[in-house]
Order: C-alpha cells, then sequence, then structure tokens
C-alpha cells in the first residue's frame, strides 16, 4: 500500500466510525499515560522549560494532520505587524532536512530543506520565520533579532518552550474523530486538554452559538511560475488533477467541488510530492494544487499547472476576541513604534 494510501486507511479509522480502533485502544493507553507522564514532568520543573524574554503565542491542535493553524498564525502575524509589532514566527521545519541548529527562513529557501509549511508561513506572514527541532532555541534566537513576539506554529506539546497563550484550532467539520489517543484515533493529547486552552477556535463546520469560528476561503488560481491568474471559476465543468499533501485534502476536494470542478485525486501523502509531469502524461488535464504543495515543486513544471490559495476568513466579531486576548497577553492594545 502506497504511503497515501495509508493515510486514507488511516483517517477512515479514526474518522469513519469503524470499530476497529478498538483493537488498537491498548496502544492508545499506553500513548495516554507517556503523555501524562511527560506533561507531569514539565509541570513538576523536571523537565525545562524556557522562557525567552518576550511573549510567547503558541498557536496549535490535539489532533493528527491539517486542522488550519498554519494559515491562523499568517493572519495573526499579519495583525500584530498593523498594530506596529514585531513577530517572528518559529517552527520544528517537518519535512525539511536541515542541519541541527536554527535557519532562517526567507522567500527563497527551499521546502526539502525547511519543510514546506515555514516557507508558506516566510512568503505569507511578512516577518522573520526560524526552523529548528529545538523551537526554544530558536524564539531565543528570533528575540535576539528584535522580535517582540514570538508565534509557535503547531507547538501545543512542545512544552521545552514557555508559553504566554496558547490557540487552539479544531476542525470544525471532522472535530475530535472517534475521540481516542494515538494509535487508535487522531488525539495527541485527551480532549480535556482543550478546557485548559484559553482560545479554542473551530475552522468551518456549522455555526454553533458561543464559539469561535473562521473559515477558509480558496481565492483565485495562480500559476506555479506567477505568470498568470485567472478565478477558480474559469475551470468549471473540466475535470482537474487535484494535488494535496496536506492533513485534510478533503477539505480542498469540497472547495474544488463547489466551483462546479471534478477533481481528479492524485495519491499524495501529507508533506508528499508527486510527478506532474506523469499526471498529465497520463490525462492532459489542468493540475490545481494547495499553496503548502506548490512551494515543493519548480516554478515552472508543467504549463498548466497552478495552486489556490486560501485565506483565513475571520468574522468581525470573532477577530475582535482573539485580538482583545492577544492584546491583553502582550501588555495593552494601543500602537507601538
Amino acid at each position: 500500500m502506497s504511503s497515501a494510501g495509508l493515510q486514507r486507511a488511516v483517517e477512515s479509522l479514526w474518522y469513519g466510525g469503524s470499530g476497529a480502533a478498538v483493537v488498537l485502544q491498548p496502544f492508545a493507553w499506553l500513548f495516554g499515560a507517556a503523555v501524562a507522564a511527560r506533561r507531569a514532568l514539565y509541570a513538576r520543573g523536571l523537565f525545562r522549560t524556557t522562557r525567552v524574554g518576550a511573549p510567547v503565542i503558541v498557536v496549535g491542535n490535539i489532533t493528527v494532520g491539517g486542522t488550519g493553524k498554519t494559515p491562523l498564525v499568517a493572519w495573526l502575524a499579519t495583525r500584530l505587524r498593523a498594530e506596529g509589532r514585531r513577530p517572528a514566527i518559529v517552527s520544528r521545519g517537518y519535512g525539511g532536512t536541515a542541519a541541527d541548529g536554527t535557519q532562517v527562513v526567507d522567500a527563497a529557501s527551499l521546502a526539502g530543506e525547511v519543510g514546506d509549511e515555514p516557507l508558506v508561513l516566510a512568503r505569507r506572514a511578512g516577518c522573520p520565520v526560524f526552523v529548528d527541532r529545538e523551537r526554544a532555541r530558536a524564539a531565543g534566537r528570533a528575540v535576539r533579532e528584535g522580535a517582540d513576539v514570538v508565534l509557535a506554529d503547531d507547538g501545543l506539546q512542545h512544552y521545552a518552550l514557555a508559553r504566554d497563550l496558547e490557540i487552539a484550532v479544531v476542525d470544525g467539520e471532522r472535530g475530535l474523530g472517534n475521540g481516542r489517543l494515538l494509535p487508535a484515533g487522531p488525539l495527541r493529547e485527551p480532549a480535556r486538554r482543550l478546557a485548559a486552552v484559553p482560545l479554542v477556535v473551530r475552522n468551518g463546520g456549522a455555526a454553533q452559538r458561543g464559539t469561535l469560528r473562521f473559515e477558509l476561503r480558496v481565492g483565485e488560481a495562480v500559476r506555479l511560475d506567477g505568470s498568470a491568474r485567472q478565478p477558480l471559476a474559469a475551470f468549471a465543468g473540466r475535470r482537474a488533477w487535484m494535488v494535496a499533501g496536506i492533513g485534510n485534502p478533503g477539505r480542498f476536494a469540497a472547495a474544488l467541488r463547489a466551483a462546479g470542478i471534478e477533481p481528479m485525486v492524485a495519491e499524495v501523502p501529507d508533506h508528499g510530492i508527486v510527478d506532474l509531469a506523469g499526471l498529465r502524461g497520463r490525462e492532459a488535464l489542468p493540475v490545481l494544487m494547495t499553496e503548502k504543495d506548490a512551494v515543493k515543486y519548480p516554478a515552472d513544471p508543467e504549463p498548466d499547472a497552478w495552486y489556490v490559495p486560501a485565506d483565513v476568513d475571520m468574522p468581525a466579531d470573532v477577530e475582535a476576541k482573539i485580538m482583545a486576548v492577544v492584546r491583553a497577553v502582550l501588555g495593552g492594545g494601543g500602537q507601538r513604534g
């Protein structure tokens, strides 16, 4: 079975209501015991937690796979910059092959070295991005180089980095799946962990009274070399190859179908790549991919290959609530020079 096929099988087990997950429950109990012990060791000071001299805001989730946390980090960085702050982003750089130590990510970095999500953030957020397996080390460097607030992308379980605010993002459509811990379910920590998080934000799904919710809206399609843009509606009524090496490719497929496009799904695992020329050799259809996928390919691999950016659509009242909490943590709501 291919890695993409294995990923689909696991997601079916976690999110499809299969009772087969009970077979893996003993391993989930062991995993849960390890998670609890590790957190207790940090809480008691037996494992070191590092403060870096500036407020740290962690944006993460308690499930495996994509929930929309990276776009939310880019959105928050943009809002902080607009208020005169000097944010920097730190990430583990999952999928990259960079050597040990802190690496600065810029728009010209290679996804294969720094990871696809940090590269998207470097191109989107307009602030410094640092990659390091030891995020506390990256955060320390960010502060030394002038950051007055650090945003940690996917750092909810990285307790070695002390944090002043946690924001958890939950997939509003898939929720917490079957509610089981790994490997029987998608949870990296028990569901009750969310009760300790000051801001829990849902990405999509049905609106619910009293919850903070945003959506990711797809925009125009952009040719991989950046030479052209066109509305997604230009592909309506046609089939297209869909490349989505993300945690929840079904979300991208649904967006394409909503635009009247029939997606021909190319098998690609999370953070993976696919042979674009091979796809078009099988059938000469347009290739549509996510922005996270696009940074992994050369600018001109195929003449009809496009990426479709997704932007955070944040209701004004939700934005006001989030930013009020953030400002309180940062020690004020006024402009900074």
